[in-house]
């Protein structure tokens, strides 16, 4: 039970359904729907294409999508919609150009979008609605305007964020007003993305990958230099794949299987089994092997990780128990092992939502621009921001992670669903890049080992080991800062919190779902 004299939220509870986003609007949407009769397949798409409007600069139609799905909480399907590198993209092209990487603010950051094929096959598969419907909330939004909230008001303030949408002149024209972006309480319109909402919800799939709104992308981009084609959409498809799993104190955690980075976040899991992080645990200590285990996740991660239809990714080692192990026994519980420096660019840009409804389908749903408005090039016709996720690629031969014709990238995005003896009891996720594997782990642990709700999971302060650096948010205090220094720990304290959580958690034998939403953003988890 929480502290009242606390002034934070109490856990949402209801009996029938529930969502849970980072905007009200889309929760309220997603609600609308079950509350008409739809599953929480349909609630999930609608109120995603909300986030899209109310959200643009974290997410869009412009972007990647990976989904977890337990139907009646049953053993999670795993939908992987992230899209690939153009057909002509080669390693060769990009080194003989002189390019060691890819740059985030670059048309060759943006592959093929698949958020929008993978709501179609995530409907078709098991929606109960039509997409038409489900998408006319988010097209009357954009038509009509969306007012900014606080934390999309305090994102857009940033100095470089606005520089970014500047130079792009499409997107300068449909964001900025006298040189800025809207602040708290402005309406934001947005009638070029509210026509092409209109045009998939009257032609389906078709009306993205095919037609007027992939001319005008391809367009855009190859205006821009990219190598993208008209193929390369019509050819986009996302894949049902199966989940994998480990094990963390009696529960089954199921994340989505590389291409994405949810292996590192079971890593991290199996890593921390081996330590006492209960209550008891204090929270130097928690921190300490909290960034240790992240550190030698991550770097198994950079490595090793890529698209495993063209590179082999030994899952079964790293889970293993022998290599969970090995990690252990390199841990000083008392000292710092020396810092990794990645030459990925960390982010915290992401959406992320879940639903579950009256038959106790739940669903773990992530949609991603990856930064903050992607890589800032726009199609003006079409309304569309493509994402950044190419940057993630390397240009290194033999990499497995090299750029290569059709291939996905190594994605951050990471939906996650707890199971308890053969049964669904959490869709959960948390978004912030590549945070987001940490942000797993942190939040399973502070409820799972410190028996903490949902709620008070996504309130407890965050630490991240990345880049060199342990990042603390600004709830954890100086006394812990000075022990970390002391363990040689290199400290920083970020400008913007760490990451943002939504949890459902199903009580079976009550008959509850009890809700945590991120207090670090603007939505709500909600139920009836």
């Amino acid at each position: 039970m929480r502290n009242f004299h606390d002034p934070r939220r109490s856990a949402a509870i209801a009996g029938t359904g529930m969502a849970a986003t980072s905007h009200p609007l889309a929760t309220l949407v997603a609600l609308d729907v079950l509350r008409d009769g739809g599953n929480a397949v349909d609630a999930a798409i609608a109120a995603s294409a909300v986030l899209c409007v109310a959200e643009p600069h974290m997410t869009g139609i412009g972007g990647d999508c990976f989904v977890l799905y337990s139907p009646k909480a049953g053993r999670p399907l795993a939908l992987d919609g992230s899209g690939r590198a153009p057909m002509k993209a080669t390693v060769d092209w990009y080194g003989g150009r002189g390019m060691r990487e890819i740059a985030i603010e670059s048309v060759h950051a943006a592959t093929v979008p698949g958020a929008v094929d993978a709501w179609f096959a995530l409907l078709e598969a098991h929606g109960s609605r039509d997409m038409a419907a489900l998408l006319a909330p988010a097209i009357r939004l954009a038509e009509e305007g969306v007012l900014v909230t606080p934390r999309v008001a305090f994102d857009f303030a940033q100095p470089a964020l606005v520089a970014k949408v500047a130079r792009d002149a499409g997107a300068a024209r449909a964001f900025l007003r006298d040189g800025r972006l809207p602040a708290l309480g402005d309406r934001l319109k947005q009638p070029a993305l509210a026509a092409t909402l209109s045009r998939i919800a009257k032609d389906g799939r078709a009306g993205f990958y095919q037609g007027p709104v992939v001319a005008d992308i391809v367009r855009r981009l190859n205006a821009a230099g990219g190598l993208h084609t008209l193929e390369d959409f019509a050819a986009q498809r996302a894949e049902w794949v199966e989940p994998i799993s480990a094990n963390y104190r009696g529960h089954d955690v199921f994340e989505c299987p590389p291409n994405g980075q949810g292996l590192a976040a079971l890593m991290i899991l199996r890593t921390l089994e081996g330590f006492d992080l209960s209550a008891a645990c204090g929270e130097v200590d928690r921190i300490h092997l909290l960034a240790e285990a992240t550190k030698a996740a991550y770097r198994a991660r950079d490595a090793y990780f890529g698209d495993p239809r063209q590179v082999p990714v030994p899952v079964d080692k790293f889970l293993s128990d022998a290599y969970s192990d090995a990690v252990r026994r390199r841990i000083d519980p008392a000292r710092a092992s020396d810092p990794v420096m990645w030459d990925e660019v960390e982010h915290k840009d992401t959406v992320y939502l879940c639903v579950v409804d009256r038959d106790r389908n739940a669903i773990s749903f992530i949609n991603s621009l990856f930064h903050e408005f992607g890589c800032g090039v726009y199609a003006p016709e079409s309304g569309v921001m493509l994402h950044s996720r190419g940057s993630m690629f390397r240009t290194t031969p033999g990499h497995p992670n090299a750029i290569a014709p059709g291939k996905r990238p190594l994605h951050t995005i990471i939906p996650g669903m707890l199971v308890k003896d053969g049964r669904a009891v959490m869709p959960f996720g948390v978004m912030g890049g590549q945070y987001q594997a940490t942000g797993h782990a942190n939040v399973l642990s502070r409820m799972l080992d410190e028996h903490l709700d949902p709620q008070q999971a996504a309130e407890a302060p965050r630490s991240f080991a990345f880049g060199g650096k342990l990042a603390l948010e600004a709830t954890i205090d100086a006394e812990t800062e000075c022990e970390l220094a002391r363990r040689g720990h290199a400290i920083e304290r970020p400008l913007k919190p760490l990451g943002g959580c939504q949890a459902i958690f199903i009580d079976h034998a009550k008959g509850a779902l009890i809700g945590g939403s991120e207090p670090r953003k603007d939505g709500l988890a909600l139920g009836y």
